[in-house]
């Protein structure tokens, strides 16, 4: 059987890794201990989060369950936290990219006379990542749709401007 501090430990587990609301009837299986004890030991720990002044977190109950969250004196400095994001891009993106960002603004007719490929799911993709973005309308018999980068395009490639841009002589 486990101890009480171990309990504890195991229930904030849980709260971490679930990183949502658990409800009390499965902390009781997962933690395989009497309700009437858990209900104890997670009043014990709400009050020992709620009193750790040196603590970001806290234990809330929330319909009938608890959650392992932040307090809400930190949301500021939270809400200055940039969200990582995983922008994993194929080699065909990483080449349209390329071009939109040395040739914008670009249609994708030219991207593709470019590439030499139909370029529709890739330029979606780009878009949907945000890289790239809608910048009007080419002034030719059609109108086809321009695109260019995006301020989110500079900050995952780690540049203040298009400037920064390796020359393309160089490469």
């Amino acid at each position: 059987m486990l101890m009480r501090d171990q309990i504890k430990a195991a229930v904030e587990a849980v709260l971490f890794v679930r990183a949502g609301r658990v409800g009390m009837d499965e902390l009781v299986e997962i933690l395989d201990i009497p309700l009437l004890e858990l209900k104890e030991i997670l009043l014990e720990m709400i009050l020992e989060y709620n009193n750790n002044i040196r603590s970001g977190l806290q234990i809330v109950e929330l319909n009938g369950g608890y959650l392992l969250c932040t307090r809400p004196a930190y949301s500021d400095i939270l809400a200055r936290m940039e969200k990582p994001q995983k922008k994993r891009l194929s080699a065909a993106a990483l080449d349209t990219l390329a071009i939109v960002a040395y040739r914008q603004p670009v249609t994708r007719l030219e991207i593709e006379q470019i590439r030499g490929v139909k370029s529709d799911r890739i330029v979606n993709t780009l878009l949907e990542k945000g890289l790239i973005q809608e910048a009007g309308h080419k002034a030719v018999l059609g109108k086809p749709i321009l695109y260019a980068t995006t301020e989110e395009f500079l900050k995952v490639f780690g540049l203040t401007s298009l400037k920064e841009l390796p020359d393309l002589e160089e490469l």
